[in-house]
């Protein structure tokens, strides 16, 4: 993304209050697995806010645990460690009514500004693990925490960036070509679910 696309509408006007850079994903008791994309996200963002992100290691419990750092306005940052959530074999998924917007500067960077990711997360409907948002044009975006990942015959693909969603960290590990998916189609395809945390896992989605 150019600096048009990305820094100038995030700098205008006043940041929203208490904002922070979020990075969550596995520390296997010694490291933080993909460490170098989640240090290139975090300072991707910095730079989309004008932000200056200082210099600091990665550190955690002696066994593995949820990893989650924070990087606020002022370039304090934070870090705690959660138990690791339970694992999944598949994920049982669904679309949420809320619609994500494909030109919204904010999902070009992981942030605290995720109140519709939160909502849909905190309203899962019984049975269901996750819900995958759409967008205007009614092609898949990603899911309240996790990067789609499907493959209609011809090989593994991820929505573009284009459709409007997060720049995930495995979805930058995977390299996966992009195509987009629109949303009639996802019980058409074969489908994946995963993000730097829990990893890849097969998803069913449930009308």
């Amino acid at each position: 993304m150019g600096g048009s696309l990305v820094e100038n509408p995030l700098r205008h006007g006043p940041a929203p209050r208490g904002l922070t850079l979020i990075e969550t994903g596995y520390w296997d008791g010694r490291a933080l697995r993909h460490e170098r994309l989640h240090r290139a996200r975090l300072q991707a963002g910095a730079d989309a806010l004008g932000w200056s992100a200082p210099e600091f290691t990665f550190s955690g419990p002696a066994s593995p645990a949820r990893l989650r750092l924070t990087l606020d306005a002022t370039g304090a940052i934070a870090q705690d460690s959660h138990p690791l959530p339970p694992s999944l074999t598949e994920w049982r998924v669904g679309l949420a009514a809320a619609r994500l917007a494909s030109n919204d500067p904010w999902l070009r960077v992981k942030s605290s500004q995720r109140a519709t990711y939160d909502a849909a997360r905190a309203a899962l409907p019984d049975g269901l693990d996750e819900m995958i948002f759409r967008n205007e044009r009614d092609e898949v975006c990603d899911g309240t925490i996790t990067t789609v990942f499907f493959d209609r015959g011809d090989g593994m693909r991820t929505p573009p960036l284009s459709s409007g969603l997060l720049p995930g960290v495995l979805r930058a590990a995977l390299g996966c070509p992009e195509e987009v998916l629109l949303a009639r189609d996802l019980p058409l395809v074969r489908l994946w679910l995963g993000n730097s945390l829990r990893g890849l896992s097969p998803a069913r989605f449930i009308p």
